[in-house]
């Protein structure tokens, strides 16, 4: 309902036809050229989208949005993978106008959010926003097998006026650190979908083929793969060499450290509408990252399974560093993770009421539509 009404003032929702519309399934995203990359990845360059499900917290917008596009799950604490929200006052792209625009350009958007709506994976998460409809935030949960693991990495963006000819506007919220020669303290993202990197054909943005959940998609599956050092242009052609393995290992360390650092970023600043995720993604996660920093102090490598065996080699002289930084980074997670219990707690009180109130919401719309009838 939602965001009918939202997409109604930009005039795009007709009148439904009385027929029933037969709608062509969207396909599965697998992204398989790495080389939209800044420049290349080594890992599989595939990412598999993978069964929905529906983690907590929610919102009156929600469930009246998800009501228009398909059924959520019973019960309380729901945090819908997509929403429509209000606020978007510490967005990054908050003060760009959206200028002059189209209704190609605001329909361009509605199938952006059809899509995103129906085919996100379970890890990425999005909120669009009721009266700036050219601006939408994300959250993606870092791989695992990959230093940046259990992790939550926030991105802005905007739509400018000459999208979908022009891809479109992305900025990471990195508090300050570079933790993927991808992602720069500035927050830009440089890939070639976005026409932040060289690339050709298929590579490049096109306006009739790609797609936002695209770029989201290649971020978590491209960006924070297993061996981001090899991002690098100038590290390409070291890999599946002794020396480029071994700096690969000493930057999967600091990456990891930096990835320890976003975590207590973002459980001290959680970004708007994003409380409900923070909360309970480190309320859930705790154990396997303090379990993870345990294994990593104890000589595994970083991004492996604490129980295969993989281990540093002896005298490595780069893991004595990394040990200490990680013990006091550690301790520092220990305290804000301790902390997040309380949040939690009271997010999920907040959201057992936000339900509460949804409920009443609904039943006195259906009641008053009954009495039209």
């Amino acid at each position: 309902m939602v965001l009918n009404k939202v997409l109604k003032l930009f005039c795009l929702v007709k009148k439904k036809d009385t027929k029933k519309k037969a709608s062509a399934p969207h396909p599965t995203v697998n992204v398989t050229n790495n080389s939209i990359l800044d420049p290349v990845s080594t890992g599989t360059g595939t990412v598999q989208l993978v069964q929905k499900h529906v983690p907590e917290c929610s919102s009156v917008i929600s469930s009246m949005t998800m009501r228009e596009y398909g059924s959520e799950s019973d019960g309380y604490n729901l945090f819908n993978q997509f929403d429509v929200v209000q606020d978007f006052s510490d967005h990054y792209y908050a003060s760009h106008s959206p200028g002059k625009t189209s209704k190609d350009w605001a329909k361009a958007i509605q199938n952006e959010w059809k899509l995103l709506q129906k085919d996100l994976p379970e890890s990425i998460y999005v909120r669009v926003y009721e009266d700036r409809i050219d601006l939408l935030r994300a959250a993606i949960v870092g791989p695992a097998g990959t230093p940046y693991h259990d992790g939550l990495f926030f991105f802005d963006v905007r739509f400018p006026s000459e999208y979908p000819q022009c891809p479109p506007k992305v900025h990471y919220h990195s508090g300050g650190l570079r933790l993927n020669p991808n992602l720069y303290e500035s927050g830009k993202v440089c890939l070639s979908l976005l026409n932040t990197w060289w690339g050709t054909g298929c590579e490049k943005w096109g306006k009739s083929k790609s797609t936002t959940l695209q770029v989201l998609v290649s971020i978590q599956g491209l960006v924070l793969n297993d061996k981001p050092y090899f991002n690098e242009p100038g590290n390409k052609n070291s890999a599946n060499t002794a020396p480029g393995e071994k700096n690969s290992l000493a930057y999967n360390q600091t990456a990891f450290i930096l990835s320890c650092r976003t975590m207590l970023y973002s459980l001290r600043n959680p970004p708007k509408h994003f409380e409900c995720l923070v909360a309970r993604h480190f309320h859930e996660r705790e154990r396997v990252i303090l379990d993870a920093c345990s294994a990593y102090i104890s000589g595994t490598v970083v991004g492996s399974s604490s129980g295969d065996g993989t281990k540093y080699p002896r005298n490595n002289r780069t893991f004595a560093d990394f040990k200490k930084s990680l013990e006091k980074y550690t301790e520092l997670l220990r305290k804000d993770l301790a902390t997040n219990h309380t949040r939690f707690l009271k997010v999920t009180r907040d959201s057992i009421a936000s339900d509460e109130i949804a409920a009443v919401s609904s039943a006195a719309d259906e009641i008053a539509v009954s009495a039209c009838g």
